[in-house]
């Protein structure tokens, strides 16, 4: 007798398990919270992920040392010029006071 009844019964629960599994799934994903992309923030993003930025920054510090090498450059060649007009001058007032003695 016991043969008929879990005859009958196997189907029935085959049908709950079908049914009770994706309801399981669903409440499961429902109950979980979402990953937000803020949840990290105030935390240090390693360098790999932001290349970008980066080569940015490097090309911006790379363009302001050139402009501060021609910068130098140019005042070490105006300080130049003028420490060697300011010695032709003294050399020219020694000269003209030595023809005027």
């Amino acid at each position: 007798r016991e043969a008929p009844v879990s005859k009958m019964l196997a189907p029935c629960l085959l049908r709950k398990v079908v049914l009770t599994v994706p309801l399981v799934f669903v409440v499961a994903l429902l109950l979980v919270e979402p990953v937000r992309c803020d949840q990290e923030a105030g935390t240090a993003i390693p360098a790999e992920s932001r290349p970008c930025v980066d080569c940015h920054a490097f090309e911006f510090m790379q363009r302001a040392l050139q402009d501060l090498k021609k910068t130098a450059y140019n005042l070490d060649t105006r300080t130049e010029t003028l420490l060697l007009q300011v010695e032709k001058r003294n050399l020219c007032d020694c000269v003209t006071a030595n023809l005027l003695n």
